[in-house]
């Protein structure tokens, strides 16, 4: 994985064996209409392959140019088999921990046509992960340290995030810079029932970058608002009634929490951003934004790239990670990094696994001038499009706003 670079970023926490079956096309109108007892339903082929942000965003920065080391942690069964051989063929396999008599996690993909996506999901290993599992010394080498899924992992969301919260005050403590993504609890589980909000009011003075969903923020800081999105929805993508007008008040919430650059990916609404001063951005570690004035005290909305043919969307949101933290540390602007970080989210939609679409750094920039994207209206008067830059720009942007 670009061996011959110094060190740019080590990912680290979930990682899976993903199963995707593809679905053929269905009249079904209702999630409920396609899966009914009893009934078969005719496949198309199955993709397997590594998941998790270990595995999805690691080797996208990796293609991307990026050098990168993952760690991740496994059992050592048929599953674990499956990760350590699809790591190898990256030369990626040896930031595993291989447990005896731990499962490895799995997910099955259910995708079909229509509909978001529902996740099969077994924890296995990810839930004793813990802060002993980090090499620090190999972190310590590094630029940037991003962490991905607590919510998959016992151990570390456990006593309001005591685990997590100890990974990142060492890694700032090594002077490192660090990168946080979340993914969405299930409600029902011991995840959906943790103090969120509390456990990231402790924990985001030591993220320098923030980057979850919409929807993963929604649950943690606005749960009646991601409970009404959600049964709007009806089964669909609950993105697709998303008022982008929400996305302030979140971004508010996150920084006053203590993230130094907060991310919200909003699927196919694109990417929000929300960045704190220059004072503060200065104090975030090893990798500072190449240009701390054109970064600090912005707000903006990017929107996405249209895919006329959308296969999949796992691993859409660890692409666009990837390429958002391989344009922040290749020195690229704050629009030109969540432009970036929506390209390669694109190219991961057109594909059924996770890695496949991603393209080269050069291939990624090529693609951009020209491509379509997913034009929408936003009603009121916080946003104004910017038609020099090509980006919304919200009331709280301290560059380039005016009323």
């Amino acid at each position: 994985m670009n061996e011959e670079k110094e060190l740019q970023v080590v990912v680290a926490g979930h990682i899976c064996f993903d199963i995707i079956p593809a679905f053929k096309k269905s009249e079904a109108a209702e999630m409920k209409d396609l899966f009914i007892p009893g009934k078969l339903i005719n496949m198309g082929s199955v993709k397997v392959s590594t998941g998790g942000p270990v595995s999805n965003t690691g080797i996208a920065l990796s293609i991307l140019g990026i050098r990168t080391k993952l760690m991740g942690k496994i059992g050592n069964d048929y599953f674990g088999d499956g990760v350590l051989k699809l790591l190898k063929e990256r030369n990626a396999d040896n930031g595993m921990v291989v447990v005896e008599g731990e499962e490895t996690s799995y997910t099955v993909v259910i995708v079909p046509p229509g509909f978001d996506r529902i996740f099969l999901h077994n924890p296995g290993a990810n839930n004793t992960f813990c802060s002993g599992d980090i090499n620090y010394e190999l972190v310590k080498q590094a630029k940037l340290f991003h962490f991905g899924y607590p919510p998959l992992m016992r151990k570390i969301f456990d006593n309001d995030g005591e685990e997590l919260i100890k990974i990142f005050k060492r890694v700032k403590e090594l002077g490192v810079t660090t990168s946080l993504d979340m993914s969405l609890p299930d409600a029902s589980s011991e995840s959906g029932r943790v103090n969120w909000e509390k456990l990231l009011k402790n924990l985001l003075p030591y993220v320098d970058i923030y980057i979850p969903s919409v929807e993963e923020t929604m649950f943690m800081i606005q749960r009646e608002e991601f409970d009404c999105l959600n049964e709007n929805a009806k089964g669909h993508d609950m993105l697709e009634n998303l008022d982008m007008n929400k996305l302030q008040g979140l971004g508010e919430k996150l920084v006053s929490y203590g993230a130094k650059i907060a991310v919200i990916k909003c699927g196919v609404n694109g990417y929000y951003i929300r960045t704190q001063d220059r004072n503060v951005l200065e104090a975030m570690g090893s990798a500072l934004p190449a240009d701390i004035d054109n970064w600090s005290a912005r707000e903006l909305h990017e929107e996405s790239f249209h895919v006329p043919d959308v296969a999949s969307a796992t691993g859409s949101g660890d692409s666009s990670i990837a390429g958002f933290l391989a344009a922040y540390v290749n020195g690229k602007s704050i629009e030109e990094a969540i432009r970036i970080a929506c390209a390669v989210g694109g190219q991961n939609v057109q594909v059924f696994d996770a890695i496949s679409g991603i393209k080269t750094w050069e291939e990624t920039l090529a693609m951009i001038p020209g491509w379509k994207k997913n034009r929408h209206a936003i009603f009121g008067d916080y946003w104004k499009y910017d038609n020099a830059r090509n980006v919304w720009v919200g009331k709280k942007d301290g560059m380039h706003y005016s009323a």
